[in-house]
């Protein structure tokens, strides 16, 4: 039975964040993983692109055995209606799932005290710090860098869809890391300079 990667995708979502990471998870392991997407409702959301997306799931009907939880950046989280993505949060922690959000989406988690005992980043320490108040304690764990993975949560800056990428794919462990690495180097460096990575 394959396992489901759950991506959730706010109102003006990014879509470029996910562009890499949802087709390369079907390119190396279409066999075990499947891609959903969740969203408030059933309706249909628009990313930062134009595109309009009717999600698989809406968070009532959301399952709750996923082996990942992929929050995709944009311009919704900061809404008070972004909060009921929470309870699902909540469920990726409690069963110790992969737990990914890149962008604003990242520093949603760090706002909701998600991000205090692990190490992270997002878009700007002064930014997320100015937004969570109090509720973020996690300062001493921010590091400045494209992307953190540290005990099942990914966390990277908007300009970092590659960086998410990679983390997810090896936490995930869809491929050996080495080719995942091919892969990495092929999308950051160009087929001029990276050998074209094979199935």
């Amino acid at each position: 039975m394959k396992k489901t990667v759950l991506c959730v995708i706010l109102d003006k979502y990014a879509e470029w964040e996910i562009a890499y990471l949802a087709p390369l998870i079907l390119a190396l392991a279409q066999d075990r993983y499947c891609v959903k997407t969740v969203s408030l409702t059933k309706n249909s959301v628009q990313s930062l692109g134009g595109f309009t997306t009717l999600p698989d799931y809406d968070m009532e009907s959301a399952p709750i055995d996923f082996e990942a939880l992929v929050l995709v950046g944009g311009m919704s989280w900061r809404e008070e209606s972004a909060k009921k993505v929470i309870p699902l949060v909540e469920i990726a922690l409690k069963n110790r799932k992969i737990l990914g959000g890149i962008c604003d989406a990242s520093a949603f988690l760090g706002a909701n005290g998600f991000l205090n005992n692990v190490n992270h980043t997002s878009n700007d320490l002064n930014d997320l710090k100015k937004w969570a108040g109090d509720i973020y304690t996690g300062e001493a764990k921010y590091i400045t860098q494209h992307a953190v993975s540290d005990n099942n949560i990914i966390t990277a800056n908007g300009t970092a869809s590659l960086e998410f990428t990679k983390e997810v794919l090896i936490a995930l462990k869809v491929a050996p890391e080495s080719k995942i690495m091919e892969w990495y180097n092929f999308y950051k460096l160009g087929c001029y300079k990276a050998p074209t990575p094979s199935f």
